[in-house]
């Protein structure tokens, strides 16, 4: 049954699966007492599955019921840019005083998991709506894992081009002695293997800040944006749980599975050698994790040596954990603050600038995992082929010492890294310029573009001395920031290759 559920188009299955997952709020508002959000609920669900078993029929009768791997990325566009319109409707009705475009926004930014909300008011949404919005995250997330695998690295994209040895775009089967798998079960062994795996590291995560000392409702909210690095709550932040430093290291250990896929799966190997410990991303970030912490911690250290009234220890250390902690996720781009990070900004008096955020999130995660950003593989391609270029400077006879899978990604995979580069550079420049027609100013034009960029909701508040009201924003400024967010999570290479005429070919 399942084979043959997955010859449906991709952006069928995902509004099935939708449409059911509708019911946990509905269940939920019912027994909260919220009358209106449970019948939202429950009647889009059960009106939206009918709508898709119709669909399904009415394909059923296809001649070629096969997907390739091009209409897979069709429909994964489809997806981010359609299916909000599906999720917007429960949640819509479930508000009631808002207007559909902001009910929109509000489902792009969760499924793409950015995060970022135009309902940050305490006291704005029920507590069945703020599950919807984390499920939806969560949702976005396991769609990654699994697309990741089974629908960018086949053709190249999604920062696998860094290492596959086919252009972007392209299927590299061709160069090789083997036929490669259908779509179809790509799509069905990476749900039977991924899905147990972020199900059951959600579900650990959760007990573990209900133990803790958190609330089941936000732990579980916590726990569902935290794999999903959606940055989502419902209490308006981590300083506002009940869990403390527990809890806060509970999810600082569980955003190390955004700085590689090894972390938890092998499925697709980046790297020479096996293991995480042998991954230029993971040791990449932990470099990051490291120096620029240390260096916040030294610039302020430097500001108070001396000043004996400020000379505070236990203030210095919980500045240095704060700032850790919020490093590590917003290389992630989750964008949960600690509630130290207070103390990490200004214990020696010193402001710490947003651009460091703005830097971190830029540079993003792992590839094929819940963080957004240019990803650190392609940043670790570009240093090995700077540090070889320099090597050449003092030497020029000498011979590069990488070989296999070191050697590509020092060349071709630098090259094509470097385009990213230029093509990310572009739509940042394009995004910020729409945002300032709209009436935005330069400062606050490029933080939203960068937001949504890189999918971290949570900048608008933290990158700037003043946060930046969404709900202010116009029509047309919420629509510039999610069209951003869809295109900082699908990637400008990907909708290139969907461009390119030659990939449709049989």
């Amino acid at each position: 049954m399942i084979a043959r559920l997955l010859t449906f188009p991709l952006i069928l299955i995902l509004a099935g699966v939708a449409a059911l997952m509708m019911l946990l709020p509905a269940i939920d508002a019912g027994m909260r007492g919220y009358s209106g959000v449970a019948r939202a609920f429950g009647f889009s669900g059960i009106i939206g599955l009918a709508l898709v078993i119709i669909i399904g029929l009415a394909l059923s009768g296809r001649s070629d019921q096969r997907m390739s791997d091009t209409q897979n990325l069709m429909s994964l566009l489809l997806a981010y840019v359609l299916l909000p319109l599906f999720l917007a409707v429960p949640f819509y009705g479930g508000v009631r005083n808002t207007t559909f475009l902001n009910a929109y926004f509000e489902m792009v930014s969760g499924f793409t998991t950015t995060g970022a909300t135009l309902f940050d008011a305490q006291g704005r949404l029920v507590d069945s709506l703020h599950l919807w919005r984390a499920l939806v995250g969560w949702g976005g997330g396991l769609l990654i894992w699994i697309s990741a695998s089974a629908v960018l690295a086949p053709l190249s994209l999604g920062g696998f081009e860094v290492t596959a040895r086919a252009e972007p775009g392209q299927d590299a089967t061709v160069l090789g002695r083997f036929e490669r798998a259908t779509p179809a079960k790509r799509l069905a062994q990476s749900t039977a293997v991924l899905a147990p795996v972020y199900i059951g590291l959600t579900a650990a995560l959760w007990i573990i800040l209900m133990i803790g000392g958190e609330r089941t409702f936000v732990a579980a909210v916590h726990a569902m944006s935290t794999m999903a690095t959606s940055g989502i709550s419902s209490i308006g932040g981590l300083q506002n749980g009940a869990s403390g430093f527990a809890g806060e290291f509970a999810i600082f250990l569980f955003l190390f599975f955004a700085l590689s896929r090894l972390t938890f799966s092998s499925d697709t190997i980046t790297s020479a050698r096996p293991g995480v410990a042998n991954d230029p991303e993971f040791r990449l970030g932990l470099i990051l994790l490291i120096g620029v912490p240390l260096m916040l911690f030294l610039r302020h250290w430097i500001a108070v040596l001396g000043i004996e009234e400020t000379s505070d220890w236990r203030l210095a250390l919980r500045a240095l954990w704060g700032a850790v902690f919020t490093v590590l996720s917003f290389l992630s781009t989750t964008g949960f603050e600690s509630a130290d990070w207070h103390e990490a900004r200004a214990w020696s008096g010193l402001g710490t600038p947003g651009l460091v955020l703005l830097g971190l999130s830029l540079i993003g995660g792992g590839v094929a995992t819940t963080a957004g950003g240019v990803k650190l593989l392609r940043v670790y391609a570009l240093y090995l082929h700077a540090r070889r270029e320099t090597e050449r400077l003092v030497h020029p006879s000498s011979v590069g010492r990488a070989a296999g899978l070191g050697r590509r990604i020092r060349r071709q995979g630098a090259y094509i890294a470097w385009i990213f580069f230029m093509l990310f550079a572009m739509s940042l420049t394009f995004v910020t310029a729409l945002l300032t027609l709209t009436g935005q100013g330069l400062e606050s034009a490029l933080i939203l573009a960068i937001s949504g960029l890189s999918t971290t909701g949570p900048l608008i508040l933290t990158a700037s001395d003043a946060p930046i009201r969404l709900l202010e924003l116009s029509a047309g400024a919420k629509m510039v920031y999610a069209m951003a967010m869809v295109l900082g999570r699908l990637e400008t290479l990907a909708l290139i290759a969907l461009l390119n005429p030659s990939i449709w070919r049989d």
